[in-house]
């Protein structure tokens, strides 16, 4: 952990908002000593914002950690190093019949990440939070070396490292219990819907039908929004899908470069949203298709972040509790509308009921609204603030994985564990956004 070894490189989450040097170095394997500063894990920069960014910190670089330990095939719990990523898992256990049980929107993520921000996927309802299927995590800590804990095992830690931003320690290794499938096809649904009400109706009509769902909504009509609901499940044996098996593709598209200005601008929304939305009318109705491009469909366009130009994008993620809900995403709807700002990427979901073991957890019961938007400067903080009033007003909250911007106060609001977590904190782990949001 010496000088010698330090290197300065340029850190940046995947809104591209910053660009600062970082001292970085690796994650040792062992848990040696712990530096004798302020230090913070990062990995493959995913995190929108800046919860894993912090210039006046180390940084440990956790993507050296990538080694799987043991699986179990008849339990289906991995036991791997913590920088192992979410596409790797699929790809080498997807052929033993094994695929993780929640996913989040990209394979790009760490075992690590998925913890630190206890990610949900597009099958909340059915399945929780990814913490919901953590087995055990080795944490390195400042103040007690290498620590095993579960729901079992020094459990307030556990509960205070899911969803707890990376700041109770170094996450080393990870155990996870996979699910079975029988290939990696998944049977689909294709609904086109005019309106809050009707996404609002068919979602809640597919819950009990189908274990996966998600809308995409054009956000360029406030007024009467139009959009599709996408409804999977794992193929069953014996069902009408390609005996081919599914691999990962590769990407088949790249930005190569950060565009001098963003390409999303109302007259590029208009264009794609009208173009999208006819195109997925036409493959209306039943389908087939494979996991990796229902889950990750953005992962076809390698650095698609880039597209949002050379200031960067902001992510905007809410959750709604159910009461209230669909008056409150109508009046978000409006007040994007009225900022004449918006997103290629609009998407809600619903979250289920099944409560995830950490403290911090984002995911509640209710309705996530995820949305994109150009870094504009004051104007996209204005429409942030009408946001966050509406938000706050209906009692929901933001998701940290997403953030660069929240304000101290909404944050405590929105997590009521939050003292109770402080207690849980490592004394040595400092990132930009805990800075922002709790002080230090």
């Amino acid at each position: 952990m010496g000088q010698a070894q330090e290197q300065k490189t340029i850190l940046q989450g995947w809104g591209r908002l910053t660009a600062d040097p970082h001292r970085v170095v690796p994650v040792p394997r062992d848990g040696a000593a712990f530096p004798a500063e302020k230090i913070f894990a990062c990995a493959n920069g995913r995190s929108y914002g800046d919860a894993g960014l912090n210039p006046a910190a180390l940084a440990l670089d956790a993507r050296g950690l990538d080694r799987f330990l043991s699986f179990d095939p008849e339990s289906g719990v991995l036991w791997a190093e913590a920088g192992v990523l979410l596409g790797t898992i699929q790809r080498n256990l997807l052929p033993q019949g094994w695929v993780l049980p929640v996913t989040p929107g990209t394979q790009f993520v760490t075992l690590g990440g998925a913890v630190a921000n206890d990610v949900h996927g597009k099958n909340h309802g059915q399945a929780g939070s990814f913490g919901c299927h953590v087995t055990r995590l080795d944490l390195w800590r400042s103040d007690a070396g290498v620590v095993t804990c579960s729901a079992q095992e020094n459990p307030e830690l556990f509960a205070a490292t899911i969803g707890g931003m990376g700041l109770t320690g170094i996450i080393l290794r990870v155990g996870v219990a996979l699910r079975r499938v029988d290939s990696g096809w998944m049977a689909t649904e294709t609904v086109p819907f005019s309106g809050l009400p009707a996404f609002f109706n068919i979602a809640r009509s597919r819950e009990p039908l189908w274990e996966y769902g998600v809308g995409w909504l054009d956000c360029t009509r406030a007024d009467a929004p139009e959009g599709v609901y996408f409804s999977a499940n794992h193929s069953q044996p014996g069902a009408p899908v390609s005996s081919s098996p599914v691999t990962a593709p590769a990407a088949r598209l790249s930005v190569p470069f950060a565009l001098p200005v963003s390409a999303v601008n109302p007259l590029t929304l208009r264009l794609f949203n009208s173009v999208y939305l006819a195109a997925q009318k036409r493959k209306a109705g039943a389908g087939v298709t494979d996991m990796w491009r229902y889950f990750y469909p953005l992962d076809a366009v390698a650095n698609w972040n880039r597209l949002y130009g050379r200031r960067g994008f902001y992510q905007y993620q809410s959750v709604i509790p159910w009461q209230g809900a669909e008056a409150a995403t109508a009046e978000m709807l409006a007040a994007i509308a009225g900022a004449r700002q918006g997103s290629f990427l609009m998407v809600l979901k619903l979250l289920g009921d099944r409560a995830g073991p950490g403290m911090m957890g984002f995911a509640m019961p209710g309705v996530t609204l995820a949305m994109d938007f150009p870094n504009r400067g004051d104007a996209t903080e204005r429409l942030f603030q009408k946001l966050d009033t509406i938000v706050l007003a209906a009692g929901g909250r933001l998701y940290p994985a997403k953030d660069a911007r929240m304000p101290a106060g909404m944050f405590r609001r929105g997590y009521p564990r939050l003292d109770e977590f402080l207690k849980w904190r490592d004394p040595s782990i400092s990132t930009a956004m805990s800075c922002r949001l709790m002080g230090w």
